[in-house]
């Protein structure tokens, strides 16, 4: 995934849809969340659609829209 990528994932509210913002390779925290990224194991901070709030997720919680 690259950034500009629209995806979704699934809440306990029902599916997401949003668009990748970066790539994350180093730990960092974001809106009260800790991101426990690394180089081999990169997370994906992406942007709600519905709320404009940024979260990072591990790449097989996300698809493609």
């Amino acid at each position: 995934m690259k950034p500009g990528d629209r995806v979704r994932w699934n809440t306990s509210q029902g599916e997401t849809r949003g668009k990748v913002v970066r790539e994350v390779t180093s730990k960092m925290r974001i809106e009260g969340h800790s991101a426990n990224a690394d180089p081999k194991h990169p997370q994906y901070l992406v942007e709600s659609d519905k709320t404009g709030a940024l979260a990072a997720h591990k790449p097989d919680t996300l698809k493609k829209s």
